[in-house]
């Protein structure tokens, strides 16, 4: 027997609605059907037990014994039925079980990690699964409850939230500039050695920005790949330019690896940060505090911005 097929559900919830109301007419009212399609659904649930539920008379009717205890078999199990969708209920308004959440692998390293962390420390309940990866990651299809996404957004079907602008800069090694020179206009970068991060959409062209001043350039150099990390170390080496986040050379910079090249100047102007998920239709409160809390976190700026060292306070 399939509990769920509709079918033998209807049959189940007649023999229910005789029980409780006592007759064809006072079930129908309850079920808003005709007495008739009541009758009809009880003759068919006993011909496929092989036993007589209920015997008719015209004016009452009487319930069998094994009528009877199939009636007390089903209340219990209407029981558990609706214990479980409470139980379901309560669960989904309680900060507690598992989020399944994507970010992009080397930003996650450098600056979400800690973020994360201290999420779970304020919500010990919750088991955060993290995917590390520079890849889209279909949040539908792969049951992803939400993402943190670099860019451009395309996916119309994901609900999004701007957490911040994303300044893609030109930076390069002192010693590099020092043998090939520092360039001081956009179109002498197709002159240079340009490392190139094969990820981004417009690769080889740099679409560059300096307040309502644009300008693109086909830049090119030998050593491309799709790991900002790996371009990041080639730069530090003196190898060429690279074009990346501000988030990605924040270290470097402070530190005099890398300097700033064409500093007016930025990629993909529009580009940002975002939190997305599928839906928050269905959402959890834990998906909601979630979202709460990254907010609070790049409230007051990006945490490359403010320091790894400021910690904003948890969302209440």
């Amino acid at each position: 027997m399939d509990l769920f097929d509709s079918r033998q559900a209807d049959e189940l919830a007649t023999l229910l609605a005789l029980a409780e109301h006592g007759s064809f007419a006072a079930a129908g009212r309850a079920l808003q059907r005709h007495p008739s399609v009541l009758s009809k659904r009880l003759g068919a649930l006993e011909q496929r037990l092989g036993v007589r539920l209920v015997e008719r008379t015209t004016r009452q009717l009487r319930f069998t014994d094994e009528g009877l205890r199939l009636v007390e078999c089903l209340r219990q199990a209407a029981s558990l039925i609706a214990e479980a969708q409470d139980q379901a209920t309560r669960s989904a308004a309680q900060v507690q079980g598992r989020l399944k959440l994507a970010v992009p692998a080397a930003m996650g390293r450098l600056w979400l990690s800690p973020i994360l962390s201290r999420f779970v420390l304020a919500h010990p309940q919750v088991t955060l699964e993290v995917e590390y990866s520079e890849r889209f990651v279909d949040l539908v299809a792969e049951g992803f409850d939400a993402a943190i996404r670099i860019g451009e957004l395309a996916d119309s079907r994901l609900l999004a939230r701007r957490l911040c602008d994303l300044r893609r800069i030109l930076c390069a090694a002192p010693d590099y500039l020092e043998r090939h020179g520092t360039p001081r206009a956009p179109a002498e970068l197709a002159t240079h050695n340009c490392l190139g991060f094969t990820g981004l959409h417009t690769w080889p062209d740099w679409k560059l920005a300096n307040g309502n001043r644009q300008q693109t350039v086909r830049v090119s150099g030998n050593l491309h790949s799709n790991d900002n990390e790996a371009l990041l170390s080639a730069a530090r080496l003196g190898v060429g330019i690279l074009a990346g986040g501000e988030w990605l050379m924040k270290h470097d910079l402070d530190a005099g690896r890398l300097v700033r090249v064409l500093p007016g100047w930025q990629l993909d102007a529009s580009a940002g940060i975002y939190f997305v998920r599928p839906s928050a239709r269905y959402s959890s409160a834990t998906s909601e505090v979630f979202k709460a809390w990254i907010e609070v976190q790049f409230a007051d700026g990006a945490p490359w911005e403010i320091g790894p060292d400021t910690q904003p306070s948890p969302p209440r």
